[in-house]
């Protein structure tokens, strides 16, 4: 079983900001609103996970338009609902442009069957341990629900790298011990180190590998194989491939017991899938 913990859903979107859009450009043959419009179609995007050879797949809203396309929630949830359970939603919740953040991800997991929320510090400029997101975190954790997190570095135009630090996460960590977080991609670039650290360290700290070369992992973390608990594939489509990504995480020299975790099992129980 491959579970892709970190897939973007797409909608077209000619006002999506132009730093986003070169970047898209970049890593995509065709037109890239027919692109979008395409794969805008559950059953589309369906038919590229079997392609692919991915069973399931978490897809991501996305709330940061000052660096990307708006992707809401009701978009989102009404994209995953015809999937029969292949495609998980998360919400977004963006602190800027909500205000009862507790409020609002206790409806969207009771009331949308939302899975998870992901946030985008360095997208919409806030540190994950501000005081202000607490009232959120603790929903969360009384939920049982999964909170991501883009960490790390970042090509979209307008982006600010300093919240995408994973120390920030460590106060979190501590202060909510029973929340799960996903620190995405690893805290790539610079501090693949402290996610490290991180992961080890706290029970319920995960990192994901989406957006790194997966060929290079053992490079980011020649100690992969202790860590493989903490390590959930995903490969940050459409801006990676998914099933060329999950083949060469299978080639690499760990064992067979570290991959299943990495491509399956630890996403696997964070979501509560069989």
């Amino acid at each position: 079983m491959i579970l892709d913990f970190h897939t973007h859903a797409l909608r077209k979107d000619p006002n999506a900001p132009q730093g986003y859009r070169d970047f898209m450009n970049s890593v995509m043959d065709g037109d890239l609103d027919e692109f979008m419009e395409y794969y805008s179609v559950t059953r589309n995007y369906l038919d590229l996970l079997d392609r692919e050879g991915v069973d399931r797949a978490v897809v991501l809203a996305e709330m940061a338009p000052i660096t990307s396309p708006l992707l809401t929630n009701e978009v989102v949830r009404a994209f995953a609902a015809p999937s029969g359970g292949r495609l998980i939603p998360f919400c977004s919740l963006n602190p800027f442009l909500v205000n009862d953040l507790a409020g609002e991800l206790e409806k969207a997991v009771k009331e949308q069957g939302f899975r998870g929320v992901k946030l985008y510090p360095t997208y919409a400029y806030f540190y994950p341990n501000d005081a202000m997101l607490y009232p959120m975190y603790a929903k969360a954790q009384q939920l049982g629900i999964p909170v991501m997190a883009h960490t790390g570095s970042s090509v979209f135009t307008g982006s600010r790298l300093k919240y995408g630090d994973p120390l920030y996460w460590d106060d979190v960590a501590v202060d909510f011990p029973d929340l799960t977080i996903v620190m995405c991609h690893g805290g790539r670039t610079f501090w693949f180190g402290q996610a490290a650290t991180l992961v080890r360290i706290h029970r319920n700290v995960y990192f994901d590998v989406s957006g790194l070369p997966p060929q290079k992992l053992l490079e980011y973390w020649p100690n992969l194989e202790k860590l493989s608990d903490k390590v959930l594939f995903g490969s940050d489509w459409p801006a990676a491939k998914m099933g060329a990504n999950v083949k060469i995480v299978q080639g690499l020299p760990i064992s067979e017991e570290a991959k299943e975790r990495i491509l399956w099992k630890n996403g696997a129980a964070i979501l509560g899938l069989e």
